[in-house]
């Protein structure tokens, strides 16, 4: 039994609905149901929404009512800001290197201790409390992700990695037996280092690539692909695969979205249908991304 306290609060928009109008909105998410059930859904978790307790609620009730209508979703996550937390308190300071943390052995200590302590505990916590079943996993684990030293352009980061394999068997096992699997973005050394950090959106479409995923999902912090970045109306719902490099020569897609939507691409070109950059500033963003013809992001399609 789920007590009310475990419940998101209602909008009062919501609760002014009648039962007749939320019966058609059920009824209005039946073939996205339909479309979607058995199918398999990788969600990268981060940003605001990873910090918001608001937003947090809404991304876990999303998830475990997903699964309760068959869907099969696996959360990857990072944990930044826990982790810059955790550095500020040990007088360690964050550096970064293209976007990249840059980690050493301390830092890596950090990232694990949080990644694989902390924050998956958390969220595997999370989904129980709101009557999910979840199991909480890292790339280390079974030999999920193997990684050797990233080296791009003659720049050290230090412990961070590049997946070279996913070994997504125990992934498809947990779900298999009902589990929502949650993945801390930490890899398994194959060229003398321990462990390596991974960049949690790197991860996430190389795992939905290994299951064959429906979906890639990849939360964030702004609307989507945006024309013009301070005009949310001139979102673009919808790119193909091959406009992407097109889109990053004129400028549309620049900074930090470029690996982001390159991902995406990648996870396209393996066999992914679908990759979504969602606003997760949005509550409740992937049911409405998933069971509704509203979307809350840009769609990537073949």
């Amino acid at each position: 039994m789920i007590s009310e306290k475990m419940m998101p609060e209602v909008p009062e928009a919501v609760k002014k609905l009648s039962n007749q109008e939320k019966g058609y909105v059920l009824v209005r998410a039946l073939p996205y149901i339909q479309k979607y059930t058995g199918k398999t859904v990788v969600i990268k978790y981060g940003g605001n929404a990873m910090i918001n307790e608001g937003l947090k609620e809404a991304v876990i009730s999303d998830i475990v009512l997903l699964t309760c209508v068959g869907i099969n979703i696996v959360l990857v996550h990072g944990g930044g800001p826990e982790i810059n937390e955790m550095l500020d308190k040990i007088g360690k300071e964050s550096r970064f290197v293209n976007g990249l943390r840059y980690t050493d052995d301390e830092t890596m200590d950090v990232v694990q201790m949080v990644l694989r302590g902390k924050v998956n505990k958390d969220l595997v916590s999370r989904l129980q409390q709101m009557g999910g079943r979840a199991v909480g996993l890292s790339g280390l684990d079974g030999g999920l992700l193997k990684a050797e030293k990233l080296t791009r352009d003659g720049v050290d980061y230090g412990n961070v990695g590049e997946i070279i394999s996913v070994d997504a068997d125990i992934i498809k096992a947990n779900m298999q037996n009902g589990f929502i699997p949650v993945v801390s973005t930490v890899a398994q050394g194959v060229d003398g280092v321990g462990a390596y950090n991974i960049n949690a959106d790197t991860a996430a479409a190389k795992i939905a690539i290994a299951l064959g995923a429906q979906n890639l999902i990849l939360l964030t912090d702004i609307a989507g692909v945006m024309r013009d970045p301070k005009n949310p109306s001139t979102l673009i719902p919808e790119i193909k695969a091959d406009e992407i490099e097109g889109l990053i020569a004129d400028g549309t897609i620049k900074g930090g979205m470029i690996p982001k939507i390159r991902c995406c691409a990648d996870a396209l070109h393996e066999g992914v249908a679908h990759a979504v950059i969602l606003d997760g500033r949005v509550p409740h963003s992937i049911l409405i991304e998933m069971l509704s013809d509203e979307g809350a992001g840009t769609m990537f399609v073949k």
